[in-house]
């Protein structure tokens, strides 16, 4: 008889004890990533911010101040304003419009160009005749936003202007493709 036999009830304990372990935080770490997601899930994304917007021409036609977002789905700084922008969008849309503009769509370059889009998100602010009157640019608190916003509205200059945060996106501008051919070695044509 072979005593050093490991699957014998005595020696078969600590390696179900370890195997046991192994499984009950598998478990766990699958429960967390699963609740995990799901909270990530619920909270409010950019895309629901954006489907609230105005397209930029609706906006700039109606004569009523204009908040304009420069954003990426990339920017988690922009994603962590996501909700409250949208409660400012609802909270205030019957008296300023709000416009959300991807920046990673070249369409809007010409308006990333003419307000000197650098960072995101960078939220430009126009009275009713469509003039700048101020801008943010960074991750803005709620209450910032909110006394822009109402500044605007009632035609008075806005208290935060030209606020920036630390909570910036660089944003850089879009390269043209490099064309020459690795055989020119230099040709002048």
């Amino acid at each position: 008889m072979n005593l050093e036999n490991p699957t014998s009830p005595e020696s078969a304990t600590p390696y179900q004890l370890r195997n046991l372990l192994v499984a009950i935080a598998a478990i766990v770490l699958t429960a967390a990533l699963f609740f995990g997601f799901q909270v990530q899930q619920s909270g409010t994304s950019l895309d629901a911010v954006a489907a609230a917007a105005l397209p930029i021409d609706v906006a700039l036609a109606n004569n009523k101040p204009t908040t304009i977002e420069f954003y990426a789905d990339w920017c988690t700084s922009c994603q962590s304003m996501a909700a409250d922008n949208l409660s400012l969008e609802k909270e205030y849309s019957d008296r300023m419009n709000f416009v959300m503009l991807n920046v990673d769509n070249t369409k809007w370059l010409p308006e990333m160009t003419k307000y000197r889009v650098d960072g995101i998100p960078r939220f430009i602010f126009l009275d009713p005749a469509n003039k700048a009157i101020g801008d943010s640019t960074g991750a803005i608190p709620r209450e910032i936003m909110a006394a822009n916003i109402e500044a605007a509205i009632a035609d008075r200059p806005l208290p935060y202007n030209s606020t920036s945060s630390d909570r910036i996106s660089p944003v850089t501008e879009t390269q043209a493709a490099d064309i020459s051919q690795p055989r020119d070695h230099g040709k002048k044509f």
